[in-house]
């Protein structure tokens, strides 16, 4: 009995390399470009964080842009403490959430009405709300100073009496101004999601507010994520509104916080520098938190026909 050796297998065909792009001028000067951007955003922003660690005597001797002989944490602490940021950052978030939230609710109930019913006038009606966010907040300075001021209030909602120096002043104003861009945003997301899922709840019986509440919001979490935060950033970086509509020192936001920094006859830059990424420090924070539910709801519904 004669034993035959296996036959060998045959070699593995090889894949073939995937061809190189060709490098395009138009794509190199595109990423140049974008570089120089991005550079051009975070060159103030390093340059503020490298004031803010090192000693006022030290730049005014050396200049700002220099090698620093030692760095210190101390402006950060003079920052928090003297410019009083724990008590400016609770009236900020008094003025900032319920301003998110009930611009949300209100945006997503008029955007459902937009993309979910036969309202009369519709698009019109869209056309209305982003022709508003074209409106120059400036030229309204005067007449909503005079309106907030005849505008009477209860004393427990506001020590004026009146909507001028209250949180409720600074949260409609609020509401009012980013309302019609939330609707916007919100009633081309909803006109994404198919409508047999409405159609299909209509015949089960389901009113509007359910179709609404139970149905259709749930499905707009990435939309409601991404303008979360942009409005939370947009209403938490106000100054001009705070610094007309509101009068009284312990009301103000933070961002009016850092003239606490400033001096009257001099100012020390880089504890200004200090309080400033202090400021911004809960807008990163937010944004890092909902960062990709961000990106998913400003890329979810783009690419519709």
């Amino acid at each position: 009995m004669t034993l035959t050796a296996p036959a060998a297998a045959p070699p593995a065909q090889e894949r073939p390399a995937a061809p190189r792009r060709p490098v395009r001028p138009l794509r190199v000067l595109l990423h140049v470009f974008l570089g120089l951007v991005a550079l051009g955003w975070l060159l103030p922003l390093a340059l503020a964080v490298y004031a803010s660690v090192r000693p006022y005597e030290e730049t005014a001797r050396l200049g700002y842009v220099s090698m620093p002989e030692h760095l210190t944490l101390d402006y950060y602490v003079q920052a928090w403490t003297q410019a009083e940021l724990p008590r400016y950052y609770l009236n900020t978030l008094i003025i900032v959430v319920p301003g998110v939230v009930v611009t949300l609710f209100l945006a997503s109930f008029a955007a459902f009405a937009i993309a979910r019913l036969r309202v009369p006038g519709r698009k019109v009606l869209l056309i209305v709300f982003t022709a508003g966010n074209l409106l120059p907040p400036q030229v309204l300075i005067t007449p909503l100073y005079t309106f907030y001021t005849l505008v009477p209030l209860p004393e427990w909602l506001s020590d004026s009496q009146s909507l001028y120096d209250s949180y409720l002043g600074l949260i409609l104003i609020h509401v009012a101004f980013q309302f019609g861009f939330c609707v916007f945003v919100m009633a081309n997301f909803m006109r994404t999601i198919p409508e047999e899922i409405t159609e299909a709840a209509l015949v089960d019986g389901a009113g509007v507010w359910k179709r609404y509440w139970r149905l259709t919001l749930p499905l707009c979490r990435p939309v409601l994520a991404a303008l979360s935060t942009l409005q939370f950033t947009w209403m938490y970086n106000d100054f001009l509104w705070a610094l007309v509509l509101m009068s009284s020192g312990d009301k103000l936001p933070v961002t009016s916080a850092l003239n606490n920094l400033r001096g009257q006859f001099f100012t020390d830059y880089n504890l200004l520098a200090a309080g400033s990424m202090l400021v911004a420090l809960p807008t990163l924070i937010v944004f890092q938190l909902l960062h990709k539910q961000f990106v998913a709801g400003l890329t979810l519904g783009s690419t519709k026909g």
